[in-house]
């Protein structure tokens, strides 16, 4: 569990808050399914995969939360065949906590946690007009020194049959060792 005081988004004003950084239990799931819904365009999953995430997957997924609710979310695991990847499935931050620097603080986080160790390059996917998420990840690409690199992935017609845009797959890395590793 990791604490973050005092900080000043954009408008410059401090504000004070204590974040709590945690790995998610079960009982986390149905708030973790409920954040993701108030946060479009973010897809939503089943509350099942949300379950199953935050009780097979707690150690590579990270939860924030301000005064005792929740108030950030990320996703991630470590794809079998590629154990120097950890791969960044989801972001979420409730509307109340943006601006406070929290979505990057939870993935330094999962990069800071034993279960990181040897992860050198973060995978994730990113649609076009996710403006957020794009300055998320090259601000972290910048933070870390490392290369940044987009293609597209899995596309609108090919992969999604029209019903979604096409998703861009980032890879930031390699990149040194992180935190107190």
């Amino acid at each position: 569990m990791t604490q973050c005081e005092p900080h000043a988004p954009k408008g410059g004003e401090v504000t004070r808050f204590k974040a709590i950084f945690r790995s998610p239990t079960p009982e986390d799931g149905r708030r973790v399914w409920e954040l993701i819904a108030a946060c479009p365009p973010l897809d939503q999953n089943s509350l099942y995969c949300n379950l199953l995430q935050c009780a097979d997957f707690a150690k590579t997924c990270v939860l924030t939360e301000i005064d005792g609710e929740l108030a950030g979310w990320v996703s991630a695991y470590r794809p079998p065949d590629d154990r120097e990847t950890l791969f960044i499935w989801q972001v979420a931050v409730h509307e109340k906590a943006r601006g406070l620097g929290l979505a990057r603080s939870m993935i330094e986080e999962l990069l800071s946690r034993d279960s990181a160790r040897g992860v050198v390059r973060l995978k994730t996917t990113i649609t076009p007009d996710n403006e957020a998420s794009w300055a998320l990840f090259r601000s972290l690409a910048q933070k870390l020194s490392a290369p940044f690199v987009s293609q597209a992935w899995f596309e609108r017609e090919a992969h999604f049959g029209g019903r979604h845009e096409t998703e861009h797959l980032v890879t930031i890395g390699p990149f040194g060792a992180f935190a107190a590793r």
